[in-house]
């Protein structure tokens, strides 16, 4: 009951702005409501505020105590919707497979598959010595078991 009634607040802020989009949404057994948020164009403090208020102002702590926490999906949080992977291309991703791990930039997504693209060093085909090659490989977000940015510093 009240998660529902939690569930249809979130649902109408979010289509208040349809570039936010939901990550992950739980309620504890003591109440303690989190929602993760994502969007196109990344998150700001007043996207969280404008979902928490939208929530937070419909509800009635004498019916029902409650804490509440809206945040965005983190920097280096492991992707989990194909939007997420749209709004990253041309960002360099870690991508764990059931065969491989994979490090490339990432060239292209669909709602299929992800394309990643990065240079390695092979033996030469005649001769001694290396020569840089490309690769390129497809990916399907059925194969996918964890992806995430590689943030450099």
């Amino acid at each position: 009951m009240f998660k529902d009634k939690v569930k249809t607040l979130l649902e109408g802020a979010l289509k208040e702005d349809e570039s936010i989009f939901l990550i992950d949404f739980s309620i504890s057994t003591d109440n303690k409501i989190n929602v993760i948020l994502d969007g196109d164009h990344g998150v700001t403090l007043q996207d969280c505020m404008r979902v928490s208020r939208a929530i937070e102002h419909n509800l009635d702590r004498e019916e029902e105590d409650f804490s509440l926490e809206v945040a965005s999906a983190g920097a280096a949080s492991p992707m989990t919707m194909p939007r997420q992977y749209v709004k990253n291309i041309g960002r360099k991703l870690e991508v764990v497979t059931e065969q491989a791990t994979f490090e490339g930039n990432l060239t292209a997504a669909t709602n299929e598959f992800i394309t990643l693209e990065w240079k390695a060093r092979e033996p030469k085909p005649v001769g001694k010595g290396k020569v840089t090659v490309q690769k390129k490989e497809e990916i399907s977000f059925s194969d996918i078991k964890k992806a995430k940015v590689v943030l450099k510093f």
